[in-house]
Formats: C-alpha cells, sequence, structure tokens
C-alpha cells in the first residue's frame, strides 16, 4: 500500500487533463460554429456549396 498515493495522483492528474482536452474540443467547437455562422451571413459560402449548385 506504499504506492497508493502515487496511483491515486495519477489517475488524479490523468483525469484533470482528459477534461481539459474536452473542454478544450468543445470550446474549439464552439468558437469554430460562431465563427462559420459569422461568415455565412457575410456571404462567404463553403467550397462544397459551389460543387453542390454545379452538380444541379
Amino acid at each position: 500500500m506504499s504506492h497508493a498515493g502515487f496511483i491515486f495522483a495519477a489517475y488524479a492528474m490523468a483525469v484533470v487533463v482528459l477534461a481539459g482536452v474536452v473542454g478544450w474540443i468543445i470550446a474549439d467547437g464552439r468558437a469554430l460554429r460562431r465563427r462559420l455562422a459569422d461568415l455565412e451571413v457575410r456571404g462567404v459560402r463553403r467550397r462544397s456549396d459551389r460543387r453542390e449548385e454545379q452538380a444541379t
């Protein structure tokens, strides 16, 4: 049981790091959606939209 503190600390640190990465991904996704919405409001369209328009 002498290593219990080390093991607990390692798991706790892993949880903190994973929570940070998940939070970062969520925040970045929201920021990208805001940027995309702003661009669409200004009339900038996605390249994939052009291909779909040409196909029809």
